[in-house]
C-alpha cells in the first residue's frame, strides 16, 4: 500500500514538472485533448442516442432485407417461413382430399417466393420510415430490452409502412404467380357441390406476414448490436451502444 502511495505522489511531481516545462504551443494541444476527452467522457445526449437508434435500425433492416429476400429466405426458414391461411383451411383440406394437393402447395410456395420478392425492396421503405421516426424518449429505448427499438419503431410506424408495403407486395404477387393459383384454386374449391367461395383478403394477410419476418430479422440485428461489439460496425454504433 505504501509503495502505490509513492508513486502516486512521483506521478503527480512529474505532471507539475511537465506541465511547467511546456511552451504555450504545447499548452494548446495539451488543451485540445483534454476537451476532447472532457467530450468523449461526456454523457450521451438525446439527439445523439437518438442518432445511433436510427443507425442501429438501418443496419438492422439492410441486413434484414438482404437476409430475407434470398432464395429460400422466407421458404426454407422455419422462423419466417408463410404458413397457408387459417382462414382458408377449409378450401385447402377439401382440395388435398380431391387430389389437388399439389396445387395448393405451389400456392403456399408462391406466397413465400412473393415475400422474398417484396423483401428485396423493403430496404428503401423502412429507411425512410427510420429517418421519420421521432425518438423523444431515446433513453429509455437504450436502457430497455433486447428489441426495445425495433418494438418502437414498428408500435409508431406500423400503419405508415403498411400502406406504402402493400402495393409492393401485391406487384410481386402478380410476378410470381400467386393470384393465378389462388384464382384457380378458389374456382376449383367453388365448383364443389356445396362448398361456398371464400372471402379472404391475401395481400393483407401476405403483407403482415412478411413485415413479420423482417421485424424479426431486425429485432435480431437488434440483440446483436447491443451484446456484441463486433456487430457495432460505425463509430456512433460503438460510441452509443457502449453507453447503455
Amino acid at each position: 500500500m505504501f509503495k502505490r502511495y509513492c508513486m502516486h505522489i512521483v506521478v503527480l511531481v512529474l505532471m507539475f514538472v511537465v506541465a511547467g516545462c511546456v511552451e504555450l504551443s504545447n499548452n494548446q494541444t495539451l488543451n485540445s485533448l483534454l476537451t476532447s476527452y472532457s467530450a468523449s467522457s461526456a454523457a450521451l445526449d438525446e439527439n445523439t442516442i437518438a442518432a445511433g437508434l436510427r443507425q442501429a435500425l438501418e443496419v438492422g433492416s439492410e441486413k434484414a432485407s438482404l437476409q430475407a429476400s434470398a432464395s429460400g429466405g422466407f421458404l426454407n426458414d422455419e422462423k419466417l417461413h408463410i404458413q397457408l391461411p387459417e382462414k382458408l383451411s377449409a378450401m385447402t383440406n377439401t382440395l388435398r382430399n380431391v387430389g389437388l394437393g399439389a396445387q395448393v402447395d405451389k400456392f403456399e410456395v408462391g406466397m413465400n417466393r412473393a415475400a422474398e420478392a417484396a423483401a428485396a425492396e423493403a430496404k428503401p421503405v423502412l429507411v425512410d420510415a427510420i429517418k421519420e421516426m421521432s425518438l423523444s424518449d431515446a433513453m429509455s429505448i437504450l436502457q430497455g430490452s433486447d428489441t426495445s427499438a425495433t418494438e418502437y419503431f414498428r408500435a409508431k410506424t406500423g400503419a405508415t409502412l403498411q400502406q406504402r408495403f402493400t402495393p409492393v407486395i401485391a406487384d410481386k404477387m402478380q410476378s410470381v404467380g400467386v393470384y393465378s393459383v389462388y384464382s384457380q384454386l378458389k374456382s376449383a374449391y367453388t365448383a364443389i357441390p356445396f362448398a361456398s367461395k371464400p372471402d379472404f383478403d391475401l395481400e393483407t394477410y401476405l403483407t403482415d406476414k412478411t413485415q413479420d419476418g423482417l421485424f424479426y430479422l431486425i429485432a435480431q440485428e437488434e440483440k446483436k448490436i447491443r451484446s456484441d461489439p463486433a456487430a457495432r460496425t460505425t463509430e456512433l454504433l460503438q460510441r452509443v451502444f457502449a453507453a447503455q
